[in-house]
């Protein structure tokens, strides 16, 4: 009788577990500030990215809701002006859909160590994008913004191959 009750209550669980909103419900701990050790971690370090557009509204529930990004924001995207010479091949990495709550055109990739502006191929089309680090392992998968799924018109429930270039900084 017990097992009855339990198993549609952890299937329940388990579906609303995957769910986005919940993030934002349950946001998650903030990391702790001191090491085992008792000694202070260095403050994070200062990036200075692009503005980024405003995050969805709590009421969002349509693609188009989630993105945010202004029709400048997608221009500059699209804008791409590749310059073989002045930028570098990173390599080419599997990527999915990143969590649409998180806001801008981005691409969370362990290709990079620190935020930089870069440049993404998919199919033949490109668009400039700022690249993230995951924290991962360079060979590991990628995490796409669903404004860049949508500007490269990539399926979003898929997992897409883009080769990754970083721009020079005098680009950004």
């Amino acid at each position: 009788m017990m097992t009855k009750v339990l198993f549609p209550l952890v299937l329940v669980g388990m579906t609303v577990s995957g769910c986005a909103k919940l993030q934002t419900l349950f946001p998650p701990k903030a990391p702790d500030i001191a090491q085992s050790a008792g000694e202070m971690l260095p403050p994070p370090e200062e990036v200075v990215a692009q503005p980024l557009a405003p995050p969805p509204p709590p009421t969002a529930t349509r693609v188009a809701d989630f993105d945010t990004t202004t029709p400048q924001d997608r221009a500059e995207a699209l804008a791409v002006v590749p310059a073989p010479a002045s930028e570098t091949l990173l390599g080419a990495t599997l990527a999915s859909l990143g969590s649409p709550t998180d806001p801008g055109i981005w691409i969370k990739t362990g290709l990079v160590s620190e935020i930089t502006a870069g440049r993404i191929d998919y199919q033949g089309q490109s668009i400039n994008i700022e690249l993230r680090p995951s924290g991962g392992p360079a060979d590991g998968g990628s995490q796409i913004s669903l404004p860049a799924m949508r500007l490269l018109n990539a399926p979003l429930t898929a997992i897409i191959e883009v080769k990754v270039y970083a721009l020079p900084a005098t680009q950004t």
